[in-house]
C-alpha cells in the first residue's frame, strides 16, 4: 500500500484555526471553507474552474503542464493543514489545461498525520467553495490484484471504507446532507471519459475497486489476503474522506489509482515509501496525458 510517511512517525502541534498552519481538532468552522475561498481569490482571481485535482504521492508533476500557474502555499490558506509527507508539494494550483481553468491540491492530507477526518477533507470543501463542482481525486497505491503491475493506473469504480471515521460525523452542515447517496459514487461517466482519454493518449489502464484504510504502517499479508477476499484490487491511506465530502457537496467524483507496487504478501518484495513516490513520478506523464483528455473530453 502507498501514501505512506516519509520515514517514521511525526509530532503533529495542533494550530490554531485562524492560522494558515493546519487544524488537528473536530471543531472546524462551519464557515471554514468560505473564509478560506476569500482568501485564495485574492492569490488566484475568481475564475471558475471546470475540475479540481486531488494529486497524490509523487503525481504532484502534473501541475508543471498548467498553463498560466498560480501557487498558494497551503500554509498561506487560511484553515487548511499543512502536507507533511515526503512527495507532497503542500500547495494549491490554479491554471489552465487544454484551455479549461482547473483547481489542483499538490499535497494529499491524511488521517495518520494527526488530521480528523473532518481536516483531511477540507480541500473538498475548498474547491467547492471556489466553484468546483466535479473533482478527480488520485492517488499511489498497492496492488491487491495479482495482475497489476507497478506503473499502471487505475480507474477507481467503488471503494471500501476501512477507516471507520467520516468526515460528516459531528454537527451537521446546511449545506451538506448528513447520509448522502454512495451508489455510483465515483461517476461512471466520468470513468467513462476517463477510459477513453487513456485510449487516446495511448496509456493503458485498468479498473477496480479500492480500500481505504488509516495506515501509517503497511498492511500485513494477512490483512492483504482479508482485503482480496473482501474484493478490494487496490488499498492505500486516503481518498476516503475527500469523496465522502464530495459526495455529501453534490458534486461529481472520479478517481485514478497509481499502482506504485504489489500489497504485502503478493510478492516477496519489500515495501520502501521512496519506491513509492519514484514509480509515481516516473508515471506522471501518463497521468497527465490523461488528465488532459478528461479535461477535454468534459469540454467536447
Amino acid at each position: 500500500m502507498s501514501d505512506g510517511t516519509a520515514g517514521g512517525p511525526q509530532h503533529l502541534e495542533p494550530q490554531s484555526a485562524e492560522s494558515g498552519g493546519g487544524f488537528f481538532a473536530a471543531e472546524m468552522p462551519l464557515d471554514a471553507a468560505e473564509r478560506a475561498a476569500r482568501s485564495v481569490r485574492e492569490r488566484i482571481g475568481a475564475r471558475l474552474p471546470l475540475l479540481a485535482l486531488i494529486l497524490g504521492s509523487g503525481l504532484g508533476g502534473v501541475t508543471e503542464t498548467f498553463d498560466d500557474a498560480r501557487r498558494v502555499p497551503y500554509s498561506d490558506i487560511p484553515h487548511l493543514p499543512t502536507a507533511s509527507v515526503r512527495g507532497h508539494a503542500g500547495e494549491l494550483v490554479a491554471g489552465t489545461l487544454a484551455g479549461a481553468e482547473l483547481l489542483a491540491f499538490a499535497g494529499r492530507l491524511h488521517l495518520y498525520e494527526g488530521l480528523s477526518p473532518d481536516a483531511a477533507a477540507f480541500p473538498v470543501r475548498l474547491a467547492h467553495a471556489l466553484g468546483a463542482r466535479t473533482i478527480l481525486v488520485s492517488n499511489a497505491a498497492g496492488g491487491i490484484r495479482r495482475t497489476f503491475r507497478p506503473g499502471d493506473l487505475m480507474v477507481i469504480r467503488d471503494q471500501i471504507n476501512l477507516m471507520w471515521r467520516s468526515p460528516l460525523a459531528g454537527p451537521e452542515r446546511p449545506d451538506e446532507p448528513r447520509f448522502p447517496e454512495m451508489i455510483d459514487v465515483y461517476d461512471p461517466a466520468l470513468s467513462t471519459i476517463i477510459l477513453e482519454a487513456a485510449r487516446s493518449a495511448g496509456v493503458s489502464v485498468v479498473e477496480g475497486i479500492y480500500a481505504g484504510v488509516p495506515g501509517p504502517s503497511y498492511e500485513t499479508p494477512a490483512e492483504i489476503r482479508m482485503l482480496e477476499r473482501l474484493g478490494a484490487d487496490a488499498v492505500a491511506m486516503s481518498i476516503i474522506p475527500e469523496v465522502i465530502t464530495a459526495r455529501s457537496l453534490g458534486m461529481r467524483v472520479a478517481g485514478i489509482s497509481c499502482i506504485t507496487n504489489p500489497a504485502a504478501g503478493v510478492t516477496s518484495a519489500r515495501l520502501d515509501h521512496s519506491d513509492v513516490v519514484r514509480v509515481a513520478s516516473q508515471v506522471v506523464g501518463n497521468f497527465g496525458a490523461v488528465v488532459r483528455g478528461v479535461v477535454e473530453g468534459m469540454r467536447g
